[in-house]
């Protein structure tokens, strides 16, 4: 054993050894000074004694004379790039950056896939009115409601028909209720005239035929109940629309709508699309299966085709923006915004007030996917449905192009606000929900 004493002996024998243990080593400290180093070789030059020990003078080891002959420095682990150079940390930091953007674009494909083909439709409007000529916007809807359909689990019309309450206020709101909101619009004063009046038509309209639907699978909300409402209120807008516009906006003016026309492309925009995606998924396991491993890649092409809408009609109504004022057509998009925003509260509101009165915390309007079909859907309105409303006017209500383009903005922005608002909501523990639709 060592032990850096004064005056220990370290004795030594070497192994295998059977005589007596005839050497040592004797160690004494040395004061920690810079004369030490001086009288180093004075003890170096000792003789060896008779009985063959040899004497050592050694400086004595301790923290703080090492301390003072190294400097030390922490040691810490790194990555492989940063031992080689600090371009190795510029890479990592790169790359860092790139996956934050790919996260951020992951989660909003809805808005970001939206404002890319507003954007489009405004820089480059010739492809638009390009594919709008092939009828490339009826492609849209109609692929929604296949992929709907493909993702509608069977569960999930139970749970529809178990929330029937609630589709039927949804109901009752998007056609009977928020039309009164137009008579409030009437008031303001603003010219062209025209974009008051497209305003005031638009709140009569029913929900939207693919956003509401795409928007609640976003947010984890009851898509079937969803669908209900959908299908169901556009129907019957059929019937509706047009005694809402007679009455609160056209002042006993006779409106009237191409009823059959409109009925045939409601049953080929969503329910033969729907119903093929639902016969698909029942028919073959394996389709059912890939389709709930690939939630996510099927909501990014719902996107897709949701943004062919926008996309086709930015481009159709960009001439008519450039001859507006700028001032005058961002107040229309501010009204638009401030309708969309009105009756989301007024819908949130309802729903609270509805629960407190059918069960309190056990209503069913109180539950959580239930609710949120509620308030996206019944927010929502309908731009295809009021082009064909204003088609067969022929001008009664002013020039159609001013009438609709107010109303193009309107439809964009509560699709983009309610995607956000979507994400929001979206659960964050369930990596199987729709990312975007």
């Amino acid at each position: 054993m060592i032990a850096l004493f004064p005056s220990q002996v370290l004795k030594v024998q070497p192994p295998h050894s059977t005589e007596p243990m005839a050497q040592s080593l004797i160690l004494t400290p040395f004061p920690a000074t810079p004369s030490s180093f001086r009288h180093r070789n004075r003890h170096h030059q000792l003789s060896f004694l008779a009985s063959n020990r040899l004497t050592y003078a050694v400086k004595p080891l301790t923290l703080r004379s090492v301390a003072r002959r190294f400097k030390l420095s922490p040691v810490r682990a790194c990555d492989p790039s940063q031992q080689m150079g600090g371009s190795g940390s510029n890479e990592t930091k790169g790359l860092s950056w790139v996956q934050s953007i790919l996260k951020f674009a992951r989660s909003n494909v809805l808005p970001l896939v939206l404002v890319s083909a507003v954007a489009l439709g405004l820089a480059y409007p010739s492809l638009g009115c390009a594919a709008d000529k092939y009828n490339v916007s009826k492609i849209g809807p109609f692929g929604i409601f296949v992929i709907s359909g493909l993702m509608l689990r069977s569960e999930e019309i139970g749970a529809a028909v178990e929330a029937w309450p609630v589709g039927l206020f949804g109901l009752v709101s998007i056609l009977f209720l928020t039309p009164y909101f137009s008579r409030i619009i009437l008031q303001i004063q603003l010219q062209p005239q025209e974009f008051i009046t497209g305003l005031a038509i638009f709140s009569c309209m029913p929900t939207t035929l693919s956003s509401g639907v795409a928007l609640t699978q976003l947010a984890g909300g009851n898509s079937a109940l969803a669908l209900a409402m959908t299908v169901i209120s556009n129907m019957l807008g059929i019937l509706i629309v047009p005694l809402s516009i007679t009455k609160f906006v056209a002042n006993g003016v006779g409106v009237t709508l191409p009823t059959q026309q409109l009925f045939k492309s409601l049953v080929l925009t969503i329910l033969i699309p729907l119903i093929l995606g639902k016969v698909l998924r029942e028919s073959f396991k394996g389709v059912a299966d890939f389709v709930d491993r690939n939630r996510q890649l099927f909501s990014v092409i719902s996107a897709l085709f949701l943004s062919l809408v926008p996309w086709i009609q930015v481009s159709r109504s960009r001439p008519l923006l450039l001859m507006v004022k700028p001032r005058v057509f961002l107040v229309a998009i501010g009204l638009g915004t401030l309708l969309h925003l009105t009756l989301l509260v007024f819908n949130s509101i309802a729903v609270q007030s509805i629960s407190v009165i059918s069960g309190g915390r056990k209503s069913i309007f109180l539950r959580e996917e239930n609710a949120s079909a509620l308030v996206l859907v019944a927010s929502q309105k309908t731009l295809p449905v009021m082009v064909a409303v204003i088609e067969p006017l022929q001008g009664a209500l002013g020039e159609s192009g001013l009438l609709v383009l107010p109303c193009v903005a309107a439809h964009l922005n509560q699709i983009i606000m309610d995607s956000f608002i979507a994400n929001f909501l979206r659960p964050k523990d369930n990596s199987n929900n729709v990312k975007a639709a």
